[in-house]
């Protein structure tokens, strides 16, 4: 018998191509190797452009540098809401199942309350016979 899969297993099922790439691409670029590697090249652009031997392909104020930048951040910012999106998505769903496991499990609690109740009276019942027939 093949096991139910749970709601994160079922989410990814569904993701498209595309929705996967975004949230890689989130991940990623929220991360300290994007950071420390962007860094590290930026730092290297503009020493290359200020103390460099050969042609400065971009001198200061760095415009093609900014042009870069503004060019990622274009592209980054929609991605980035992309996943974001995915994300609450992905919380509602978990919510929701939570939800549903908690009512699950408030029915069950409920169901065994009443059996036990049940039990007790049977038991009361039992005792009360017993003592009754104990007096004649």
């Amino acid at each position: 018998m093949k096991a139910k899969k749970n709601w994160h297993e079922q989410h990814i099922e569904t993701s498209t191509f595309s929705q996967r790439l975004a949230d890689k691409v989130a991940n990623g670029m929220g991360s300290w190797r994007f950071i420390i590697l962007q860094t590290i090249l930026v730092i290297l652009w503009m020493g290359l452009n200020i103390f460099g031997f050969i042609k400065h392909w971009d001198v200061y104020p760095f415009i093609l540098l900014n042009l870069l930048f503004s060019t990622q951040a274009a592209y980054a910012a929609p991605i980035i809401m992309m996943s974001q999106n995915r994300q609450s998505e992905r919380d509602r769903i978990q919510a929701q199942a939570d939800y549903q496991t908690n009512l699950d499990a408030k029915m069950e609690i409920e169901e065994l309350t009443k059996k036990l109740n049940s039990i007790e009276v049977d038991k009361l019942d039992k005792i009360i016979r017993m003592l009754e027939e104990m007096k004649k």
